[in-house]
């Protein structure tokens, strides 16, 4: 007989709560046909939805180790919690050394990667995984191996949206972010407040850079070809999603709306940033911020030699059973940045590079918000997260709350 272990189980909860997730199985360790054995369970405990699992997916991965991925898949112990109730920050949240989130099956979602030009992470020039230009041996999934064995989504997992019944004429649930809100497919409601609306796929707001890359220092040549990261900018309004990804709307799990994230076709793929604070359970420990030194960072292959896919000498342990350590420590956690970071670092990926130190003076504009021409402590240091899950009132989509 099939073990199974429940992804959702009931519980209750009061009238602010959203429509409880369609259910769905994972295969128990003793279940027939289980060949890596996964399991996953999610449960609500006080204020805050709780995944336990041990990172194996619920679906047949491709076969590794493989060329551009040398590592073996192994079980894991997570632990994650997310906020039951999110509440978005005033600007993006953008930590290093993060997981971004967690699919229903228990495997973990990583946007970035750790390969940068030249091998050299203080260039600020990171590769891209699903662009196809390097080979880091994703499988049909979208995924890969980090060397202790973590099976890890760096795009749409479609092995996991085929075992949910696809989303070819529904809104999908697929994963929960580090802060708490839902994350769909990039299929949602063509019309954001009227769940009656057909659904069709969002389309993100980044675009490609246009032209040669800049002449700089140890920076690569060439033309903006979707390399790097950095070959990409954000430009409001030329999609459907904002800068994390995501919108403001009425979800199936969320009939009063909420802001949700989309995983889409195109860059970004996976969100780069969060719309609220990520929990420290997400915080994997096995690097400092952004790749720089301190902690238990991985070593680099010299500079100038061809990048080698995944990184082979980290310590084999458990990613997010590392202690927690405060900013500077081996738990590898920064600080929220202040909004005067957030607005000149435009692309937010931890560098402020020669375009955003040209473009400096109106970003810092953008934070004078009285208008007086002048910067405040409270307007450049800002202040603590706040605000609140949004609602539809009058079938109107609440904005998020400002500080």
């Amino acid at each position: 007989m099939l073990g199974l272990t429940v992804a959702h189980p009931d519980h209750d909860g009061d009238a602010s709560e959203p429509t409880k997730p369609p259910l769905f199985a994972i295969p128990e360790a003793d279940a027939p046909g289980a060949a890596l054995k996964p399991t996953v369970k999610i449960a609500v405990e006080g204020s805050f939805r709780v995944i336990q699992s041990n990172g194996l997916p619920d679906h047949a991965p491709g076969i590794f180790p493989r060329r551009g991925n040398p590592n073996t898949i192994k079980p894991q112990s997570y632990k994650f919690r997310v906020p039951l109730h999110p509440k978005e920050s005033p600007i993006p949240v953008h930590r290093g050394g993060y997981w971004w989130g967690v699919a229903l099956n228990g495997v973990p979602f990583e946007p970035g990667t750790a390969e940068s030009w030249n091998n050299d992470m203080r260039s600020g020039w990171r590769y891209e995984a699903a662009t196809g230009f390097l080979n880091l041996g994703l499988d049909e999934h979208n995924a890969h191996v980090q060397p202790n064995g973590s099976y890890h989504y760096h795009a749409l997992p479609n092995g996991l949206v085929k075992m949910l019944g696809g989303d070819d004429t529904k809104m999908l649930l697929v994963a929960w972010s580090a802060d708490g809100f839902p994350v769909y497919t990039a299929q949602a409601y063509s019309a954001a407040n009227d769940a009656k609306s057909p659904p069709r796929k969002m389309k993100s707001s980044y675009q490609l850079k246009k032209g040669p890359r800049p002449s700089e220092a140890n920076s690569p040549s060439g033309n903006y070809d979707g390399h790097f990261t950095q070959d990409f900018e954000f430009i409001k309004n030329s999609g459907d999603l904002d800068e994390c990804n995501g919108r403001f709307g009425i979800t199936p799990e969320f009939p009063e709306g909420t802001y949700y994230y989309c995983i889409s076709a195109e860059f970004p793929f996976v969100p780069r940033m969060w719309r609220g604070e990520p929990d420290v359970s997400f915080n994997k420990g096995d690097r400092p911020p952004g790749g720089g030194p301190g902690g238990n960072s991985q070593r680099q292959a010299p500079m100038g030699t061809s990048p080698r896919g995944i990184l082979e000498d980290v310590p084999n342990a458990e990613p997010n059973q590392r202690p927690f350590t405060p900013q500077g420590g081996a738990g590898g956690m920064d600080s929220p940045r202040m909004p005067i970071v957030g607005a000149l670092d435009t692309n937010h990926d931890g560098v402020i590079g020669a375009e955003e130190m040209n473009k400096a003076a109106d970003a810092l504009k953008a934070l004078d918000k009285n208008h007086d021409g002048k910067l405040t402590a409270d307007e450049f240091r800002g202040s603590a997260p706040s605000g609140n899950r949004p609602r539809i009132s009058d079938g109107k989509i609440g904005p998020p709350s400002q500080p």
